[in-house]
């Protein structure tokens, strides 16, 4: 482990125009589940152990990313990151606290970092029992990127803040590691500091590909994929939800150590012409690229 304090991702909340749209895109298409329903807001979960990996919240015509929320190794680490965050020139918006709002329950933090970003970290959320996965459906989210105009500084507060190191940087992101997966934040390299995408982690090889066939015939096409990637070395499949959130199908995603060498832009290069190491796919169209851009933190969540 890289962190002493961050375990890992555990789920995003978004703001969206439409609840029920949006029920029936991540239940029937994406293949999520209900994990508990609230005043105007929707929980959804995968096979994993985690209580929800999305929470939707009925928003307005814009749709936006309320917070990213991680899972701390312990209650004490909790309180570390506190005095952490100050230190590195965040803003705690709220001190660890019982979570009687979030039906996971457990005790988290707030913060707010010096570009807008807001997270929550919790520690003692309560979790499902976790089975096989189940071929086809999500099991967790694996890693949320996240674009910064000022991608040094946001690097430097990831790693200040919470413990994260950089395991690899190419010339369009860097690549930050708390535990295992390879990455669990990602910083787009970028002129604004909108979401980029979030990953959902599916069992296999195959269940990436029924993924992109099923949103295919549901009329969501595959926006870049299918793919490996180089850092991470994860399978892909790019889309972009009914609100304009682009999210990825991925599996296979490279598990590593404190051993683990990093590497800079020189290493990461492909040939003319590839933008992944199969080189079957077109790069990312101009509406992904757009819709990497669109969806920006709420200033009042």
């Amino acid at each position: 482990m890289s962190s002493p304090w961050i375990q890992g991702l555990r789920s995003v909340a978004l703001e969206v125009p439409d609840l029920a749209q949006a029920e029936a895109f991540y239940t029937g298409t994406w293949r999520l589940e209900v994990a508990h329903r609230g005043d105007s807001v929707l929980y959804l979960r995968g096979t994993g152990g985690d209580g929800h990996l999305l929470a939707l919240h009925q928003g307005t015509e814009v749709p936006r990313i309320r917070q990213v929320t991680l899972r701390a190794r312990s209650r004490e680490a909790l309180d570390a990151v506190a005095a952490r965050v100050v230190a590195a020139g965040g803003t705690l918006l709220a001190p660890p606290h019982e979570l009687t709002r979030d039906p996971a329950g457990g005790v988290g933090l707030k913060f707010r970092d010096p570009h807008g970003r807001i997270f929550q970290v919790v520690h003692g959320d309560s979790r499902q029992p976790e089975g096989p996965a189940v071929k086809d459906r999500p099991i967790r989210l694996t890693h949320v990127v996240l674009n910064s105009h000022a991608v040094d500084e946001t690097q430097v507060f990831l790693q200040q803040a919470l413990g994260f190191r950089l395991v690899d940087r190419t010339g369009i992101m860097a690549f930050m590691n708390c535990d295992r997966d390879h990455h669990t934040i990602a910083i787009g390299i970028s002129d604004n500091d909108a979401l980029n995408h979030i990953a959902f982690l599916m069992p296999d090889f195959e269940s990436v590909m029924r993924g992109g066939g099923r949103m295919k015939d549901a009329g969501f096409p595959i926006q870049w994929g299918p793919g490996r990637h180089g850092p991470g070395n994860n399978l892909f499949n790019y889309f972009i939800d009914p609100f304009g959130v682009v999210i990825e199908y991925t599996a296979e995603v490279e598990q590593i150590d404190d051993g683990y060498e990093a590497h800079g832009p020189e290493h990461w290069k492909w040939p003319p012409g590839r933008v992944d190491q199969w080189g079957i796919s077109a790069a990312p169209g101009a509406a992904l690229k757009d819709a990497q851009r669109r969806i920006f933190f709420a200033t009042n969540p």
